[in-house]
């Protein structure tokens, strides 16, 4: 998942500190979502859709804390214009310690 251009549009206009980001700054690091297991990509966008909204909010949180100042409307028509996206299928780890989930 990394930032589109209006997700930068916002947070210069929401934090008058991040005027010197780029879209590349932004870009640097992709964030990685698990979902559950699906067969196909419409699967996977379905999976998506289902939880648009926390990954919007835990993106938006990741750089400007201040719900107020987030959209109000996160749903998955927006989100796909605040982001873009892509499916892996395959992720294989390669660490010997187990898994360990965080509450986001």
């Amino acid at each position: 998942m990394i930032p589109a251009q209006l997700f930068l549009d916002w947070l210069h206009q929401a934090d008058p500190t991040s005027a010197q980001l780029s879209l590349n700054d932004l870009r640097k690091e992709a964030t990685l979502y698990l979902l559950p297991e699906y067969d196909t990509e419409e699967e996977a966008r379905q999976h998506l859709q289902q939880r648009c909204g926390k990954v919007f909010e835990e993106e938006l949180d990741g750089w400007y804390r201040d719900p107020s100042a987030w959209p109000a409307d996160r749903r998955f028509k927006n989100f796909k214009r605040w982001f873009e996206y892509q499916f892996h299928f395959v992720i294989i780890d390669l660490c010997s310690h187990p898994i360990v989930r965080e509450e986001l």
